[in-house]
C-alpha cells in the first residue's frame, strides 16, 4: 500500500490561497499516516489553518481500486471540514512516477479537485491540492488548468 514508509506523525507547514493570483498563507499544519485492514488501507489525517476560518482538519482513506489491484489502480475517499463537507469525494488516481501519487476528481460542471503526494523524500513528506478550472472558464487572470490550492510540507514530529 502507498505511504506505509511514512507511518507516524509529521509536522511542518501548509499554504493555502483560494484564487491562482492570491499569495499562499502559510500556517502550521501536522500529517498523521497509518494502515488499517492488516496493510490493505492507507489512511492520511491532516490539520491545517484557514487564514480567516482558523484550524481546519481533513481525511484520505486510500486503497487499492477494484478487486485485481495489480495495475496500481488506487481510490482515495476524501472530506475535510472546510474543502469537502459533509459528503466525502471519491478521486480515483494512482503512481505518478517514482513515489509520487495523484488523485483526482470532478466536482461539478468540468471544475475538478487533484491531491497530489510526493513521498521521493523518506524524511519529508510533501501533499498538494491543485483546483482545476475548466476551459470554459478561465480568463486572463485564471489560466484553464490546475492551480494549487493547499501546499503542505512537513517532515517526522
Amino acid at each position: 500500500m502507498i505511504l506505509c514508509d511514512f507511518a507516524g506523525s509529521w509536522a511542518g507547514t501548509n499554504g493555502f490561497r483560494l484564487m491562482p493570483g492570491d499569495p499562499l498563507a502559510e500556517a502550521p499544519a501536522t500529517v498523521t499516516v497509518t494502515t488499517a485492514a492488516g496493510g490493505h488501507l492507507t489512511l492520511v489525517a491532516y490539520t491545517w489553518a484557514h487564514p480567516g476560518d482558523g484550524q481546519q482538519d481533513g481525511l484520505l482513506m486510500i486503497a487499492a481500486a477494484g478487486e485485481d489491484a495489480r495495475d496500481g489502480s488506487l481510490v482515495a475517499v476524501w472530506g475535510d471540514s472546510w474543502h469537502q463537507k459533509p459528503a466525502t469525494m471519491s478521486l480515483p488516481g494512482g503512481p505518478a512516477g517514482e513515489a509520487s501519487f495523484v488523485f483526482a476528481g470532478d466536482y461539478g460542471g468540468g471544475w475538478g479537485w487533484r491531491i497530489r503526494f510526493d513521498a521521493t523524500d523518506p524524511e519529508n513528506l510533501r501533499m498538494g491540492m491543485d483546483n482545476v478550472i475548466p476551459a470554459e472558464h478561465a480568463s486572463g487572470d485564471e489560466v484553464a488548468g490546475p492551480y494549487p490550492v493547499m501546499v503542505m510540507d512537513v517532515r517526522r514530529a
